[in-house]
């Protein structure tokens, strides 16, 4: 599961921009072979008194935490082209908008993880074929 949590300060997107910067997300875990519903993106709007950088605040910055969980990046090489093919698909929804943008990826262990009292199924596997295939989770 890959989970994202936009901060941002209140009003930086529409509710339309959401939809859209959520669908580019989820399309580049599709695109990897995981099941739409393992993508969540949650937007967090935070009222500039409460959002400091530099204990300043700021009207300019999005923080984007990311949690991958279903798939990991097994050498520094393969995490830098994952953090560089983030940084092109976050740019539309923030660089290119005057945004200034810092995010962060962290690697939880796949064996932390379940989805309605089940285990995901092993990378690759025809369990996970079907999830895909269902978008939703089956036993196995």
């Amino acid at each position: 599961m890959p989970l994202w949590n936009i901060y941002h300060p209140v009003g930086t997107y529409t509710a339309r921009q959401k939809l859209e910067f959520a669908a580019e997300v989820t399309e580049f875990y599709v695109q990897r072979g995981l099941p739409k519903f393992y993508v969540v993106t949650l937007f967090h709007e935070i009222p500039e008194s409460s959002f400091l950088v530099g204990a300043e605040p700021s009207t300019t910055t999005v923080r984007i935490v990311i949690e991958h969980i279903a798939r990991h990046a097994k050498d520094p090489a393969a995490r830098k082209q994952t953090a560089e093919i983030l940084n092109r698909l976050l740019a539309p929804h923030t660089l290119d908008r005057g945004l200034h943008c810092e995010f962060h990826i962290d690697e939880t262990p796949r064996d932390l993880w379940m989805i309605d009292g089940l285990w995901p199924p092993p990378t690759g596997s025809e369990a996970e074929q079907l999830w895909v295939r269902e978008n939703r989770p089956f036993p196995y």
